[in-house]
């Protein structure tokens, strides 16, 4: 056992850079000895909950699964609002109640497996569901799985901070984005040995893998050795809208950081309508989708680790840098669909700038999860993670519906150039905001 320890203790230092694993900031002094065994824990639970995201993706498989069922075309355009705000909304509300518990690990495990549960009911749909019925179960199910996303997410924010060391959340987050690209990566692959044949099993597949992941997120959650926490900041619905008001009109550093982070909206709102002017080109077949996947998981395997460093060091600047690529990402998409040519007629160019965008959009959750995390004190984490979570959750519908508006009178092309206007906005807030991994 011991010799296990020690092992798992070296493998720790040589992810993090770090020659002493008992660096111990912003931490209680009693989790400092748990911090590799947490640390690995972290990792995995993060791996299961990257992968499973991955497979059941509100901008990839989602809308394909709704083409396979034969559901109406307009209930694609509520996937990624209902998957995003369904997540953050919620999360104000329930940050009162999370707070009163000393342990908030087993909120983080049931929000997990509740998202198994999900996924695996849409595999069920991928397999038996048909037409409007079809499509409306899914949305049914969708909104379920991301109130439960809502719950783990503002959850795993609060352990992350009593468990992993200041300078190490980052780099941790970092890692797990990469494995996760990894294991992504291999499904993509096997889709694309699928090409054009029936896809309702394949898709049912992909969705239990991403019910397995939650699963195993949800089993690694239970299995931190979390330190009791205070209780008693501890506050019911409305006295947590109206504290959160309150720190919106004195905080202005965290008033100036949701601003950043609306703007950097952009990337998220990019990418469905990139992966469609690719869709437009080759179909809804698999292969299609399996390329698509297969550039993610490449992308997210690699851009991961380094963010998660940058991020360490200096997260308002990769919020400044993501801002920047998302701009220049949505003007090349743009680009490629006004070029003539027979090479800008299939999947790979767009293919290209969905895995640029890809990286850049990990930056933007990397660079924005870093700074909320190490802004915030250990007293009020969970309140600032749920405020700004809801927040963001309230624009991306509004957002969302402007985007849909715009989209079917400007254009897809058009949309995107909007869109890089807005990424150019989010770089410029980001720069002025303060740093604080100092």
């Amino acid at each position: 056992m011991a010799e296990r320890e020690i092992s798992q203790s070296r493998l720790y230092e040589w992810l993090t850079g770090d020659e002493d694993s008992r660096m111990c900031r912003d931490i209680p002094d009693e989790a400092c000895d748990e911090q590799p065994h947490n640390f690995f824990l972290h990792l995995f639970a993060s791996l299961g909950n990257k992968l499973a995201d991955e497979l059941s993706s509100a901008r990839l498989v989602l809308p394909w699964l709704l083409g396979v069922i034969g559901a109406p075309l307009w209930m694609v355009g509520l996937l990624v609002p209902i998957r995003e705000s369904g997540a953050l909304l919620p999360q104000l509300f329930v940050a009162g109640f999370i707070r009163l518990k000393p342990e908030r690990k087993w909120a983080w495990a049931v929000g997990g497996a509740l998202q198994a549960l999900a996924a695996a009911a849409l595999a069920l749909l991928a397999l038996f569901g048909s037409g409007a019925i079809g499509g409306a179960l899914v949305l049914v199910v969708l909104v379920a799985l991301s109130l439960a996303r809502g719950l783990s997410s503002i959850a795993t924010k609060d352990v992350l901070g009593k468990t992993i060391a200041k300078g190490r959340r980052g780099t941790l987050l970092g890692w797990s984005g990469s494995v996760a690209g990894a294991a992504t990566l291999v499904a993509g692959l096997v889709l694309i040995l699928f090409e054009d044949r029936p896809g309702e099993l394949a898709l049912a597949v992909l969705l239990g893998v991403a019910a397995l992941g939650w699963g195993l997120n949800a089993l690694c959650a239970a299995c931190i050795r979390e330190t009791p926490g205070a209780v008693e900041g501890g506050e019911n619905a409305w006295d947590s809208i109206k504290l959160g008001l309150r720190l919106l009109r004195e905080d202005r550093n965290f008033l100036h950081f949701n601003l950043s982070r609306a703007l950097l909206l952009a990337s998220a709102l990019a990418l469905p309508y990139v992966a469609l002017l690719g869709q437009q080109q080759s179909g809804t077949e698999l292969g299609g989708l399996g390329i698509l996947i297969v550039v993610s998981g490449v992308a997210g395997m690699v851009a991961s680790p380094v963010w998660g460093k940058r991020s360490d060091a200096s997260s308002r600047t990769v919020m400044r840098d993501t801002g920047l690529g998302a701009a220049a990402c949505c003007l090349l998409g743009a680009s490629f669909a006004w070029l003539p040519g027979a090479w800008t007629s299939t999947v790979w160019p767009y293919a290209m700038v969905y895995a640029l965008l890809v990286i850049v959009h990990a930056g933007v959750r990397l660079g924005r999860k870093t700074y909320i995390v190490d802004m915030a004190g250990e007293e009020r984490r969970a309140l600032y993670v749920a405020l700004s979570n809801t927040i963001t959750g309230a624009l991306m519908l509004l957002a969302g519906g402007l985007v849909g508006a715009l989209a079917q009178w400007l254009g897809t092309t058009w949309l995107l150039v909007f869109l890089a206007a807005m990424a150019l906005a989010a770089a410029l807030s980001a720069s002025k905001l303060p740093d604080v991994e100092q």
